[in-house]
């Protein structure tokens, strides 16, 4: 067998009686690192030790791994728009999060006879979440729901730090802009038409 020592010098092929000696002489455990490699490879270890950082190594790699979970927002085809809003913003929340969200449509009665409502809410939920998340699986009729699934878009996530706040700032200063413009418009065309 091939021997490796304990600062992972090569100390050669060695039989196993002697890489047994060399290890005791150590206050050391022979470990085999390589079974299936010809000669197989041993190291003279402290198994305890390395059993141990071993664990440590899992746990650590188990700590930084994300846990990701499909969250379900159910929503109706006759949903109001503060509920949407509402129901919309926590999809968001989720999305930032990492996590998955299963959207579902829920009809009931004669409701089934107008999926395209369903389909344009699903549609419309798309739309205003696309920076964020990308559709997985389409819109789809199953049963008397309509399920669609959102994941998070990791391209416009990693872009979103360095600068995701300027352009909601720009946005929200021209939307008072674009508000008075309308009504100034309309108070003009009223006294034209009476």
């Amino acid at each position: 067998m091939r021997l490796v020592d304990p600062d992972g010098r090569q100390l050669g092929i060695k039989p196993l009686p002697e890489a047994l000696h060399i290890a005791r002489e150590a206050d050391l455990d022979l470990v085999e690192v390589a079974p299936m490699a010809n000669p197989p490879v041993c190291k003279i270890l402290d198994y305890g030790k390395w059993k141990y950082e071993a664990a440590q190594r899992d746990k650590e790699s188990r700590r930084k791994a994300t846990n990701v979970q499909i969250k379900e927002m159910k929503y109706r085809p006759k949903i109001g728009g503060g509920d949407f809003d509402t129901k919309t913003r926590k999809v968001a929340h989720f999305l930032d999060q990492g996590h998955k969200v299963k959207i579902t449509i829920m009809f009931r009665g004669r409701e089934m006879a107008h999926p395209e409502l369903g389909k344009r809410i699903l549609d419309q939920i798309a739309e205003q979440l696309t920076p964020g998340a990308k559709v997985e699986a389409a819109p789809k009729l199953d049963g008397r729901n309509m399920v669609m699934v959102l994941a998070p878009d990791k391209r416009s996530r990693s872009a979103k730090p360095g600068g995701g706040d300027q352009p909601q700032q720009q946005t929200q200063a021209e939307q008072p802009q674009q508000l008075k413009q309308p009504q100034q418009q309309t108070q003009e065309e009223q006294p034209q038409e009476t």
